[in-house]
């Protein structure tokens, strides 16, 4: 009993790491765990009394616990044997996939991440970049929506900013939950967006099975309160004005709703606008037929370049941020009430009628949100310019001109947010820009628009056409 025992040195460092492990596993882990959680839990009581929208119990749930309450819901087990069956496959096989689905679709909202890490750099990133500016057009109508609605932001979509901006603007009401294409699946971004509560979607996607499980969570966020923020265009302006409405996620929403007992949804138009759009010409580009796409090394090194040029300017004191972005929210709609008005059973119509009558409310909403896009300085000189195109103007005449069609918009209830005073410097400031990108030609202190640049103008002019 006393011998000595001797074991190789190799065996004596694998024993000692797998007793640091159970300790960690039994004792510090919890540990820790209980601590964030606990840290976690006074952020959250603390955030719902200043929010007009509190954190829904649902964003609160366990990934895994949701991602289970999709996988076995019964609308995706139908889907799922209906599927099986058709491609004469497993139904193991095929519920895995369903699963891989649920993985990639459900998020994992931090509360910590979203309002200590998201807001604190969307706040820095926004207002380092751009003046921001909010507006309200029926304020009293947003403040009055019950706080235990559904609340659903719909808005244009003129940049990969407007997820930056409406995040930081919204942040003081509630924690919204955004769809977020594919492109943002690269680590680590992945991590942020999903525990910002985002959750990923591919768009066009083919696959009858994908789209039932996406529907599902979206009719279950929907269902359980959750605040959310939609691009009804679908994707990027191309050409600066709005696109045509993409029904699906409005469908997802309103497919099963029923106005007497479910929830009260209540959809809330968001304009939003730049004076400069950081991918303007590279939306541009796409609208050419003929042209290459980029390789995802040339976007990256172009973006790191564009960085890296504005860093220097940064340093050299030489930094001026890319003029105003505008974000104006209009008149609510709530579906309860739409409903009752016009006599509308969304749960109990036949596919084609449904997407009819969500095709109208679509359209209701994309001209409200036409209505209250921000007209920005860049985008009236923009205007001016190729309405005169053919002649040469100076300063005080383009100056002159903005300010006429200031006026006339003014008077027909355009979302204009520049005072009297400041125009003179603000206008100063946006042909500056313009010329600075070569948007506008100079030639003995007279101006006119760039034939080289006439895409580009028709870009920013058409963000504010009411046509």
């Amino acid at each position: 009993m006393t011998d000595i025992v001797q074991l190789p040195l190799w065996v004596v460092l694998i024993l000692a790491g797998l007793s640091l492990y159970l300790l960690a596993d039994r004792l510090l882990i919890p540990s820790i765990r209980w601590y964030f959680h606990r840290r976690a839990n006074r952020l959250i009581d603390e955030i719902n009394t200043r929010l007009d929208i509190e954190i829904r119990p649902f964003q609160l749930n366990r990934r895994q616990i949701l991602i289970d309450q999709l996988v076995f819901d019964e609308e995706v087990n139908k889907a799922l044997l209906a599927y099986a069956q058709e491609h004469k496959l497993p139904r193991e096989v095929v519920q895995d996939r369903v699963r891989h689905y649920a993985r990639e679709i459900v998020p994992s909202f931090n509360a910590y991440v979203y309002f200590r890490v998201g807001y604190w750099l969307a706040r820095r990133i926004a207002r380092l970049i751009y003046r921001v500016r909010v507006g309200f057009f029926d304020g009293d109508k947003i403040a009055a929506i019950d706080p235990e609605s559904t609340v659903v932001f719909v808005m244009n979509h003129r940049s990969n900013m407007d997820y930056i901006l409406v995040s930081f603007l919204a942040a003081e009401k509630t924690a919204l939950s955004y769809a977020v294409g594919e492109w943002a699946r690269i680590w680590p971004l992945q991590s942020l967006i999903r525990a910002m509560g985002a959750f990923f979607v591919r768009r066009n996607s083919g696959d009858p099975l994908y789209r039932r499980v996406l529907e599902r969570y979206v009719h279950m966020a929907t269902r359980a309160g959750v605040c959310q923020a939609v691009f009804l265009e679908g994707g990027l302006s191309k050409d600066g004005r709005l696109r045509e409405p993409r029904l699906g996620f409005m469908d997802y929403m309103l497919r099963n709703y029923h106005s007497n007992t479910d929830r009260d949804v209540v959809f809330i138009p968001v304009g939003i606008n730049y004076d400069r759009v950081l991918e303007d010409r590279s939306l541009l580009r796409r609208l050419e037929a003929d042209s290459e796409k980029r390789s995802a090394w040339f976007v990256t090194k172009t973006s790191l370049q564009f960085i890296f040029k504005h860093l220097m300017l940064s340093r050299r004191n030489r930094w001026r941020r890319f003029g105003y972005a505008g974000v104006n929210f209009g008149e609510p709609i709530s579906i309860a009430a739409y409903c009752r008005e016009h006599n509308i059973a969304f749960s109990a119509m036949e596919h084609n009628a449904r997407f009819a009558a969500i095709g109208v409310l679509a359209e209701e909403l994309m001209s409200r949100i036409q209505t209250i896009i921000p007209v920005l300085p860049v985008a009236l000189l923009s205007q001016v310019a190729q309405e005169n195109h053919d002649s040469w103007k100076g300063e005080l005449e383009l100056k002159k001109l903005a300010l006429e069609k200031i006026e006339t918009l003014r008077n027909q209830g355009g979302p204009i947010n520049i005072t009297a005073n400041a125009c003179e410097g603000v206008l100063s400031a946006a042909l500056t820009m313009l010329i600075a990108r070569n948007m506008l030609e100079e030639k003995q202190g007279l101006y006119r628009a760039s034939t080289a640049s006439a895409r580009i103008l028709s870009y920013y002019a058409n963000s504010i056409s009411r046509e």
